[in-house]
């Protein structure tokens, strides 16, 4: 497959990438006006100036006509494996209630615990087949996906298994992670050391038997599991081979983040809070802070402080969020317009840190994220557009004319 006419190929790369992209350098977005670009099966193969293009004598020619091409999103945070929506809990909150006081009084993530346990592994997996569909439609090349409401043994690795059904059946990557450190069920709210012992000493053994994770996560909130705990938590998945992928800061600094730090996390992610220390702390570390703006914009929260974080030199990735709660969406490209206009982030910085910042996150560097000769050929052509900065100057409205997935139009 050859791509001709492109009006502007964005987030080229001569060579893979040794880190994620930090400070000024994730304000450089490499691009090349009038280019081509060869698919060879799921590759990408070879791109350029059309000035230079000699032969085109491949089997199928698409002349993108002056459109813009990008490699696909890379959403490295979501909750794609859920029973049922929440919308009940959004009037709520019309009406004053906090997120906090919902979950507090056994809505939020007890109330979707409730519905899942409810359902089977082949109606979670056929549900979250459609929202895989529908966020790939939406220009998501690659993602990972939580396990988290379950809150007991059987519903937690049923969400895991669904998600290893999916990962066998989608086209795009996904990565797993193990979230059963979401919030204490209702019989272990006094009993924190019970359902810690549950996680630690029943879940995690079949988990690594199964190899149904690639992650461990917790939510390290007042509302759910202290920075004490989040740290047992994931000293026990490390030991099952389990990389740390952290909630944290989203209402409150309460330690997450150094003890994310001090056990090598890939990731801590919501920071909608954070302090100086934190952000010195991040600063001397390779952990990723994965900002998910699309959460307070929905719930009506403070946006995160991205400017303070960029400035420091730490690297920033994009993800959705994609949840029943608090992001019931997967649209990346309103991502990247709440980055630009809540965040004050540049469409650079919002490109970078959705695509190759997105696959750092995920430990995808080498397959996603970039146009980089011998990686997947997951791709965006845009509508008939000017520039990339009307991707996220241009929110809600969808500017993706089509996807290519493994080298094929989809």
């Amino acid at each position: 497959m050859l791509l001709i006419n492109i009006r502007q190929l964005l987030q080229i790369r001569e060579s893979k990438l040794e880190k994620a992209l930090a400070g000024k350098n994730l304000a450089e977005l490499p691009i090349l006006e009038s280019a081509w670009l060869k698919i060879k099966k799921d590759r990408i193969h070879s791109f350029g100036l059309m000035a230079d293009l000699k032969t085109v004598d491949d089997e199928e020619i698409i002349d993108v006509k002056n459109r813009i091409v990008m490699p696909s999103f890379v959403d490295s945070h979501t909750h794609l494996v859920f029973a049922g929506s929440r919308e009940e809990e959004f009037v709520m909150r019309l009406h004053g209630k906090s997120y906090e006081e919902i979950a507090e009084a056994g809505g939020g993530i007890l109330n979707s615990a409730k519905k899942l346990q409810s359902k089977t592994e082949e109606e979670l997996f056929e549900t979250a087949k459609k929202r895989l569909h529908e966020v790939i439609s939406m220009g998501t090349g690659a993602i990972e996906i939580k396990s988290g409401y379950g809150l007991t043994v059987e519903a937690e690795i049923k969400m895991l298994r669904v998600i290893q059904k999916l990962k066998a059946y989608s086209p795009i990557p996904i990565k797993a992670s193990f979230l059963g450190a979401h919030f204490y069920p209702k019989e272990y709210k006094q009993n924190h050391e019970g359902y810690i012992s549950l996680i630690i000493d029943e879940m995690l053994p079949i988990i690594s038997k199964e190899n149904l994770a690639d992650y461990i996560d917790a939510f390290c909130e007042k509302v759910a599991f202290s920075a004490e705990e989040t740290d047992r938590i994931i000293k026990a998945g490390i030991k099952h081979g389990l990389k740390a992928k952290i909630h944290t800061n989203q209402f409150n600094c309460m330690g997450g983040i150094e003890v994310s730090v001090a056990n090598n996390a890939i990731s801590v992610d919501h920071l909608e809070v954070i302090n100086q220390d934190e952000i010195d702390c991040l600063k001397n570390s390779n952990t990723i802070a994965t900002l998910l703006p699309s959460a307070p914009f929905f719930l009506n929260d403070p946006y995160q402080p991205a400017r303070e974080i960029i400035d420091a030199g730490i690297p920033v990735a994009l993800a959705s969020d994609y949840n029943p709660g608090s992001t019931p969406s997967g649209r990346m490209s309103f991502v990247l317009s709440l980055a630009c206009i809540k965040l004050k982030m540049t469409p650079e910085e919002a490109i970078n840190a959705a695509t190759i910042n997105g696959a750092f996150a995920l430990e995808m560097q080498d397959e996603m994220g970039s146009i980089t000769v011998g990686k997947k050929a997951n791709l965006i052509i845009s509508k008939e557009i000017d520039s990339y900065g009307f991707i996220p100057y241009s929110f809600g409205s969808d500017q993706i004319e089509e996807i290519i997935i493994n080298g094929k139009r989809m």
